[in-house]
């Protein structure tokens, strides 16, 4: 028991551990060349014992080389040339240094895959000789060659002119031994018939139409003579290049849309150094709406397009077949332009279901005109859902005019495409409705006018704030009042007679004879209706009631 928990307790797990962390360690250090030691990103070699015989290579099972991003070598004496694959394999490398060493020989295409170098340090080696052609392709920072016992040709001669025109202020000390091997300031260095080339491009106009032709012509000139090449990049249109000596010419046909606003060069190329001649090429074609889509919801409302054209094409937009006026509530936005290609949209503020519909883009230039069509969607027409798929009826579009938003009469129907005599139809149908809606609602509101503007008038006349217009109660005549007699309901206040009056300040009671009643300062004759008070006339004449006695029914 006690040996299991010996090889199997707390002590063997941390034992372990120990084992598999040195074994980590181990293997790239077997891994790494002999003299060097290695990281994930660095190769260092500064001992000279045993030293290097060849430029250092990771074994295979070892890190990835493409993660080395900088590699010193110094004291390696044997080291002395640098071969075509022996870098290639660390594409991240930056920084390159190799001095104090026996480096005698660079291969032309020593650093062909090695874009990413930055600073080459190649200070007290051996070099004699350097080509121009090891670097041309790379975009150094630092190139340091002190210390080098170069031989004084015309080999050299662009490290001089880099020296010349190189922005910083600092040069180096560079010498170079001349046949009677005397060191010479290379700054000094003058050497007959060892010049920069020159590069002239003979172009014709470079504006030219898509589908045609063209022909560029170029002259180089240098000693020693130049090498003549075309840098045409990433020229899509078919061309082919013939050179004959210090001439060259160049013919692209069927020159494509894309290539508008590509560079061609004629470069001419020595051992001094090189020069080169770039012309523009631009290319005329009728404009293509390559992108329209649905509107689309940010700030804005955005109907997104891509239209490609040269000259810049004109936008038009039309709205269910009128011309779509535009302001700073509806408008057409360029976001990017591209050279020849314009992305944008067009951008509504706030649009309701007045805005759903068609909407057209029409680009045109003078070598042509394309044109898109759309259907916007955004927002469901009162009282119906709210279904981007609902095939609203033509009459909702009829009468766009102005919206019931921010957007208004952005139509022009002057410029209308005509529509079907259906459409029309159902437009003035459309129209009618809304007319005969119109009159009721004013002949409506004129009538309840007039009744409000009657009663008030009856209120008037009869000098009274509350009355009934449903009939009178039971009639009560009080005692003292004589013929003209007051008739009432039983709390005198229901009855249209409620403030009929004998006093004295009305006219005189013989007026209108004994059956009337004052209403006001008017008196009326009064006839009853025996029938409807449910009493007869004899039992409502005075002389039938006893004197002195209250008349009451």
């Amino acid at each position: 028991m006690s040996l299991w928990t010996r090889w199997h307790g707390p002590t063997m797990a941390r034992l372990w551990s120990f084992c598999w962390l040195a074994l980590g360690l181990w293997r790239p250090a077997v891994a790494c060349p002999a003299s060097c030691t290695c990281s994930a990103s660095r190769i260092w070699c500064s001992d000279p014992v045993p030293g290097l015989m060849a430029f250092p290579r990771l074994e295979p099972n070892s890190a990835d080389p493409e993660n080395i991003t900088e590699i010193f070598i110094a004291n390696q004496k044997k080291l002395e040339i640098i071969n075509e694959d022996d870098i290639e394999a660390y594409v991240g490398l930056r920084n390159l240094t190799i001095v104090d060493s026996g480096l005698k020989f660079v291969a032309y295409k020593a650093f062909l895959k090695n874009s990413n170098l930055q600073h080459i340090n190649f200070t007290r080696n051996k070099l004699t000789s350097l080509s121009r052609k090891h670097f041309r392709h790379l975009d150094l920072s630092e190139l340091i060659l002190v210390g080098n016992p170069f031989t004084c040709s015309c080999d050299i001669m662009w490290i001089k002119t880099l020296q010349e025109t190189k922005s910083s202020p600092e040069t180096q000390d560079l010498y170079c031994l001349n046949e009677s091997s005397k060191n010479i300031p290379l700054a000094n260095l003058q050497i007959p018939n060892c010049g920069l080339p020159s590069a002239s491009l003979a172009a014709p106009n470079l504006t030219v139409e898509e589908g045609k032709s063209i022909t560029l012509s170029c002259n180089v000139a240098g000693d020693p003579v130049p090498n003549l090449y075309w840098d045409v990049g990433n020229l899509v249109s078919k061309h082919m290049n013939e050179t004959s000596h210090t001439q060259g010419f160049l013919r692209i046909t069927n020159i494509s849309s894309d290539d508008s606003g590509k560079q061609i060069s004629c470069v001419a190329e020595n051992l001094v150094g090189e020069d080169q001649d770039s012309v523009n090429l631009t290319v005329h074609f009728a404009p293509t709406i390559t992108f329209l889509e649905s509107p689309t919801s940010d700030h804005h409302w955005c109907i997104p397009f891509t239209v490609k054209g040269n000259p810049k094409p004109t936008l038009q937009w039309f709205y269910n077949g009128a011309i779509l006026n535009e302001s700073k509530y509806i408008c057409t936005k360029i976001h990017v332009t591209n050279h020849t290609e314009y992305h944008g949209c067009l951008q509504l503020d706030n649009p309701t279901h007045m805005n759903n519909g068609d909407y057209t883009l029409i680009a045109k230039n003078e070598y042509g005109k394309d044109e898109r069509q759309i259907s916007a969607h955004f927002m469901g027409w009162p009282g119906i859902d709210d279904d981007p798929n609902l095939n609203y009826p033509d009459v909702i579009y009829a009468d766009y005019g102005t919206a019931a938003n921010d957007i208004g009469d952005t139509t022009n129907r002057s410029n209308e495409i005509p529509p079907t005599g259906a459409a029309d139809n159902a437009g003035r149908e459309h129209l009618s409705v809304y007319a005969v809606v119109v009159i009721a609602s004013v002949v409506g509101f004129c009538l309840l006018v007039m009744l409000f503007l009657l009663k008030l008038a009856r209120h008037s006349k009869f000098g009274m704030k509350d009355f009934s217009w449903f009939g009178f109660g039971k009639v009560k005549s009080r005692q003292g009042v004589g013929p003209a007699s007051v008739i009432s309901n039983d709390d005198d206040s229901a009855s249209p007679l409620h403030h009929i009056s004998n006093g004295s300040n009305t006219p005189s009671s013989s007026e209108g004879g004994p059956d009337a009643v004052i209403i006001g300062m008017t008196k009326i004759p009064v006839i009853e209706n025996p029938q409807y008070f449910g009493i007869t006339n004899s039992q409502l004449k005075p002389d039938t009631w006893p004197r002195g006695s209250p008349k009451t029914v």
